[in-house]
């Protein structure tokens, strides 16, 4: 097995680049399975391959940026036929995720999601910020090259932002969620999250293919696991109930019937985004109160530890004070002079 100090070599970056090209070309393949038809523009809902390349960079480093630009110039490939346009497309994927953990990294922010201040840089940096470059590259030179007319940048740019945006906000924190796992939980926690599961199979579908449009039960399911299981479960839930809503969008059934493509894709983004939004977070904020309630626990168990020994201890006694050659009285532990 290859630990991560091998991975430093010159052997291991090549290694480290070919991987992440691999799992973000897996990804964007992922998400080219459901897509939207805007304006005569293909564009897929939720771009998980964005979510892939910045938890990449933030695990990694930003030095395997070559690996998104090979799987980005793969995932063209695999679309459409090699243009000189192309170019500039795999130039803003790659730089798009690349900005987006410089940012995170200048604001600070911590992997582990354990503070509101790193999910709200998620959020406005990773995701929302930096994404714009991507959109603005790749709608711009759509445009540039006579492929995409210019009435229809717009509505092409908000489909191609809002999609690489919903990618960091849903695979992102997963990723690093699974980077930070340490142990299993125990048994009574799998036994809570068996009926979780169990509750979200049977709501979630209830929810998305209605015709009732009923998408707002599953922001009670959202509390229930940020509550119980932080962002572990709300990331988990939020991921399912987005791939059952693009499915469902897609195919034009339940809460997305007879509406139109415009309105498809308005709905089904806006829906996204403010279930990404709640689930991330909110999970933050419970697990910053509970991490700073653990430390106000920790701290007066000290004190009280500090104060039940000097309760039970004898007051010190003086120290006996030497003499001019530092020796002291045996009997009465005074100094004595031998002048």
């Amino acid at each position: 097995m290859v630990g991560y100090e091998d991975l430093r070599r010159p052997g291991g970056y090549v290694v480290q680049v070919l991987a992440v090209g691999a799992c973000y070309f897996a990804a964007g393949r992922l998400g080219l399975m459901r897509e939207l038809v805007v304006e005569g523009a293909v564009v897929t809902p939720v771009y998980p391959a964005s979510g892939v390349a910045v938890a990449a960079l933030l695990i990694l480093g930003v030095r395997c940026w070559p690996g998104i630009t090979i799987g980005a110039y793969f995932v063209v490939l695999s679309i459409a036929s090699p243009r000189l346009d192309v170019l500039g497309t795999l130039a803003g994927q790659t730089a798009a995720p690349v900005c987006a953990a410089l940012l995170l990294r200048r604001a600070c922010f911590h992997t582990d999601l354990g503070r509101l201040r790193d999910g709200l840089a998620l959020v406005f940096l990773g995701a929302l910020g930096a994404m714009l470059i991507s959109a603005s590259v790749g709608v711009g030179l759509l445009v540039v090259t006579d492929h995409l007319a210019a009435h229809s940048f717009w509505p092409v740019w908000l489909a191609w932002w809002v999609g690489d945006a919903m990618g960091v906000l849903l695979v992102t924190p997963l990723l690093l969620l699974l980077r930070s796992a340490r142990r299993p939980p125990p048994l009574a926690r799998w036994k809570e999250a068996t009926a979780l599961a169990v509750v979200a199979c049977c709501l979630l579908p209830t929810a998305v293919y209605s015709s009732l449009s009923l998408l707002y039960l599953v922001y009670s399911l959202l509390i229930w696991t940020a509550l119980r299981f932080q962002l572990a479960g709300s990331v988990l839930c939020a991921l399912l109930t987005s791939v059952l809503a693009t499915v469902a969008a897609t195919d034009g059934v339940g809460a997305f019937a007879g509406l139109s493509r415009i309105e498809v894709m308005a709905k089904l983004q806006a829906f996204n985004g403010s279930m990404a939004l709640t689930a991330l977070l909110l999970s933050a904020v419970i697990t910053e109160q509970r991490n700073t309630r653990r430390s106000v626990e920790q701290a007066c168990q000290e004190l009280v530890e500090v104060l039940e020994h000097l309760t039970a201890g004898e007051a010190p006694r003086p120290r006996p004070r030497p003499d001019a050659e530092g020796r002291e009285d045996p009997r009465t532990g005074r100094s004595r002079s031998t002048s």
